[in-house]
């Protein structure tokens, strides 16, 4: 059965991996929106803000980088709606394959997608100025993290593209999480925000999250941060992933 599984959704990956060939567009436009702000804030409010002496750009990165996994996950929820309304899920049905591979093939797109998108969002930051002493085992934690948090958020976003009744609807549900960071230690320090929101911020996955990141790159000791991020990641998964499961088994039963 697990081979079967494997299989199926090896197969349906190629198929969805082919329609994003078609468009790089998707990878591109998501990339955009992160590389703008990147611009805006490091050239022009970058000066103005004080990160401790460090450079903006190193001290921004970890931040841009979760918005752009924030905007890349809309277009899975998109193409799950999508695929919905064509009928794509029925006809996969009434075929001998494993019913969860349908899901797990877009999770998988997501995933390859958004670590295009991630690299691009990199490559541009060093054009930047961004620079990092991190050694190689660093770099793999940081892509263990983003890629934890890119398969927290996709399967969040499996639940809208499943039951959203319009294209729209299927889309928006990023817009919170993409605002989330600016409500997190991505831009400024925390104990420079007053009172309820420093609370807030010092207590929501993203400053956890934007933390370890930043401590990894910059070869200070991550501390707790690390650990929390992970049991954020690891515990968003987990719901999301119950929460659409079931949701697709109501929609194809």
């Amino acid at each position: 059965m697990s081979r079967h599984f494997v299989g199926d959704t090896v197969t349906l990956l190629g198929r969805s991996l082919r329609h994003i060939a078609r468009s790089p567009d998707t990878i591109i436009t998501t990339a955009v929106m992160p590389i703008a702000m990147m611009l805006m804030f490091v050239y022009v409010f970058g000066g103005a803000i004080n990160v401790g002496g460090a450079s903006y750009v190193n001290y921004l990165l970890p931040g841009i980088l979760l918005i752009t996994v924030a905007s890349g996950i809309a277009y899975t929820a998109f193409r799950l709606f999508l695929d919905m309304k064509g009928g794509i899920f029925e006809r996969f049905q009434s075929m001998p394959i494993a019913r969860s591979s349908v899901l797990w093939a877009h999770v998988l797109t997501s995933l390859v997608a958004n670590v295009i998108s991630l690299v691009v969002v990199v490559l541009v930051a060093l054009l930047m100025g961004f620079r990092s002493g991190a050694g190689v085992l660093a770099w793999l934690s940081v892509a263990g993290i983003l890629i934890l948090f890119t398969l927290a958020l996709t399967w969040i976003a499996v639940i809208p593209g499943l039951s959203a009744k319009s294209v729209e609807g299927a889309s928006a549900f990023s817009y919170p999480l993409i605002f989330l960071p600016f409500l997190s230690s991505a831009f400024v320090p925390t104990d420079t925000m007053p009172g309820p929101l420093r609370v807030f911020a010092e207590n929501q996955p993203v400053t956890s999250i934007v933390n370890a990141v930043r401590a990894l790159f910059t070869e200070q000791p991550v501390g707790t941060d690390l650990w929390i991020a992970l049991a954020w990641c690891v515990g968003i998964i987990a719901v999301a992933y119950a929460f659409a499961m079931n949701t697709y088994r109501r929609k194809i039963s």
